[in-house]
């Protein structure tokens, strides 16, 4: 099949390269030029485990390639993927569609043959809708498909999940649209027994927010679980595997830390809410897990100020881990930026270690010293703070650490590491959710 992905972002990205690793063709449109010359000398514009790799592999083979040219992408595309950003909208917090239809707009302007135009990016319930009217209005002689196929990508993981997803899920009742659909993720068939769930569009397009609200829930409730484990001297880790070992609740999305961030969870909630809020069906549990989230990443602040006794005015805390998650450099709504603007409003002094997020915090962190190495952070410090799990933070010298440190204290706000292994190391630990 001949694929035409429109937007090089996190997911345009990693879609258009899984595909054309699956043998299709695929051109990947970005009207960022720097982007467009950067991908052309092999050169990542985000951080994602074997993507470079992957992408050198099919350009070489002929199978991937970019450009800025609409026109000239979609003009022999079997289907054209809209995968551009939908971020939350300044002043209401609905998602900003204005990507999403403009791309609609040029993609039916450029065509020059009927065609499968399917949104990957993440829209609200009804979005398809306007697409198709959009694409109508637009290009009236021609017959343009319109479709849901939402992305269930983990950052750190994203060409796995592409590959050997848990389902693959396409929104459309046209039948033509979805021999298509089936086409293109043939593939997949072929590697495992990854299920193909067809729906309507709308439906789609509300399994992907569901999807998220339920997980950040998820996060968020053993999150409030673990406050209460330290208020009646329980064991959040031990809570967890209990109630994780139900097969009805299952293990995933129950690690208590400093709260949900990233590029999905807090805007697809909020977009999910708005949505909610337009066809006065109010969603009252994720209304909760918004708040309670946002208000978790200071709590965290304030957790570190506690355990050096209320205070860090002059002193030196090393922050361990500052994107979202582990794999990533994506700092978008990391909880590192709220414990960190915590610590400085106490007057500490940051000094901060990431493997890979480091240029980006600069563009979102001030007054923070950063350092490569987690040692040459701590040096002189008064705490260490984990904020991130990085796996180069989980066999840390704790010993060595003690010594390099000011004041033995380390703050573990995703338990990497027991109180008895720190204690042997000479340091004092303070988990999440222990007694």
């Amino acid at each position: 099949m001949r694929i035409t992905m429109i937007g090089t972002g996190y997911v345009g990205l990693v879609s258009g390269a899984c595909f054309s690793d699956f043998g299709h063709e695929v051109i990947c449109v970005d009207k960022d030029a720097a982007k467009i010359a950067s991908l052309e000398r092999g050169v990542m514009p985000i951080y994602e485990p074997g993507l470079d790799a992957l992408v050198a592999t099919n350009v070489r083979a002929g199978r991937l390639s970019f450009t800025t040219d609409v026109v000239a992408g979609v003009a022999d595309a079997d289907a054209v993927f809209i995968a551009v950003g939908t971020p939350s909208r300044r002043g209401d917090g609905h998602a900003d569609l204005s990507y999403v239809f403009a791309a609609a707009r040029e993609i039916a302007e450029a065509v020059t043959r009927d065609v499968l135009l399917v949104t990957k990016s993440t829209v609200p319930v009804g979005t398809g809708d306007e697409v198709e009217r959009i694409v109508r209005e637009a290009a009236p002689g021609r017959t343009i498909r319109v479709s849901s196929n939402p992305e269930f990508l983990r950052e750190g993981a994203a060409i796995e999940d592409f590959k050997r997803p848990d389902r693959v899920v396409c929104g459309t009742d046209d039948e033509a649209a979805r021999e298509v659909l089936r086409q293109i993720y043939r593939p997949l068939s072929l590697n495992q027994s990854a299920p193909v769930l067809f729906t309507g569009r709308r439906t789609a397009e509300l399994i992907k927010y569901a999807a998220n609200a339920f997980l950040a829930t998820k996060i968020t409730f053993i999150n409030e679980i673990a406050d209460l484990c330290e208020a009646a001297g329980a064991d959040v880790q031990e809570v967890s595997r209990g109630i994780g070992l139900d097969n009805r609740i299952g293990r995933k999305f129950l690690h208590a830390g400093p709260g949900y961030g990233g590029s999905c969870f807090p805007k697809d909630t909020l977009a999910l809410l708005k949505t909610a809020e337009d066809l006065q069906s109010p969603l009252r549990i994720v209304e909760a897990v918004v708040s309670v989230n946002d208000s978790r990443k200071r709590a965290m602040g304030r957790k570190v100020l506690k355990a050096m006794d209320g205070d860090a005015r002059g002193k030196r805390i090393a922050v361990l881990g500052l994107t979202f998650k582990p794999n990533t450099d994506d700092m978008r709504d990391s909880p590192a930026i709220a414990v960190i603007q915590a610590l400085q409003d106490a007057g500490a002094d940051i000094h901060a270690c990431d493997p890979e997020g480091i240029e980006q915090a600069r563009k979102v962190l001030q007054n923070v010293e950063f350092h490569a190495d987690p040692y040459a952070a701590a040096e002189g410090a008064d705490a260490v703070v984990i904020v991130t799990e990085w796996d180069a933070y989980r066999a840390l010298d704790l010993a060595r650490l003690a010594r390099t440190m000011a004041s033995p204290l380390m703050v573990d706000l995703r338990n990497v590491y027991t109180r008895e292994e720190a204690q042997r190391a000479g340091l004092t630990h303070v988990g999440v959710g222990k007694p």
